[in-house]
């Protein structure tokens, strides 16, 4: 068997490299899923975690557990949570060391205090497309529990989270998960490594919960303002954010003049710190 090329991060095309048992569960198309293939970049994607400050880790989708493999060789207690009842037959079959760490449910509807408590607890795994963002926001609203998360996206989805103001690209998903984490885009993974192969490149990136969880403002007003900010991305803040309904002197500060993708995540911050004394309670 030929050695692939080392390329973490990549930036060169995959060679042959290990790949997992042939499918013995069939992908499903309503689940977006694409089973990864490749055991050396599952086993990469395992040691993007640190492991450090938590003990637990979720794995959202195993499917037939090529990442679970090597998650299982970290000294950590692992479980996952998988909706596809065909998946979860396979793992209980494949893998003894998991016998009731296999929650079979839907994690964006699941509470996961159910599993853990009050403890923290990473989260990884290779996500399903159609639902990745989803995921984003679920983690962002359980950040005081997940110091750390970690994964495989559609790539544009995984340049996104990490993008930095000033960038097409840059939106409301690269704001409001760079507010609670840093963000790093680790490397790229080709179509060919799944089954089936998905029409597009994956990215995996890792995510630090940032020390400091609490905003210098309103954080649900927060959430509304970029949303809302984001909506019409093209028009500058001062017609973007009307429906504020804020005083003439307000709108004529600077940053009113500005696009949403011109802000950092800290200018944001500091943009509702300036409309929180005018905002009425429902838009809090």
């Amino acid at each position: 068997m030929k050695k692939r090329k080392k390329s973490f991060p990549g930036k060169g095309k995959w060679d042959k490299a290990p790949h997992y048992e042939e499918a013995a569960v069939k992908a499903k198309k309503h689940l977006g899923q694409h089973f990864l293939t490749d055991e050396t970049i599952a086993e990469k994607i395992a040691g993007t975690l640190s492991f450090s400050g938590y003990s637990k880790v979720l794995e959202i989708g195993p499917g037939m557990g090529v990442l679970t493999k090597y998650l299982l060789k970290k000294d950590a207690e692992i479980h996952v949570i998988e909706i596809d009842t065909e998946s979860v037959a396979y793992l209980n079959n494949k893998y003894a060391e998991l016998q009731g760490r296999i929650h079979e449910q839907d994690f964006l509807k699941y509470d996961i205090s159910e599993i853990f408590g009050a403890d923290q607890y990473a989260v990884t795994g290779n996500f399903p497309y159609n639902i990745s963002s989803q995921i984003v926001f679920k983690v962002l609203e359980n950040r005081h529990l997940v110091p750390e998360f970690s994964g495989m996206f559609q790539k544009e989805v995984a340049r996104r989270i990490c993008e930095k103001a000033g960038s097409k690209t840059y939106g409301i998903l690269s704001v409001l998960t760079q507010a609670f984490y840093e963000a790093e885009y680790l490397f790229t993974v080709p179509p060919s490594v799944f089954n089936p192969p998905p029409k597009v490149d994956s990215g995996v990136l890792r995510l630090k919960r940032r020390e400091n969880l609490s905003l210098a403002c309103n954080e649900r007003l927060f959430f509304r303002v970029v949303k809302t900010a984001f909506g019409q991305r093209r028009k500058t803040l001062r017609n973007s954010l009307k429906s504020f309904s804020l005083p003439d002197n307000v709108r004529e500060d600077a940053i009113f003049g500005q696009r949403p993708e011109q802000l950092s995540t800290e200018a944001f911050i500091d943009l509702t710190v300036k409309i929180q004394p005018y905002a009425i309670p429902d838009q809090r």
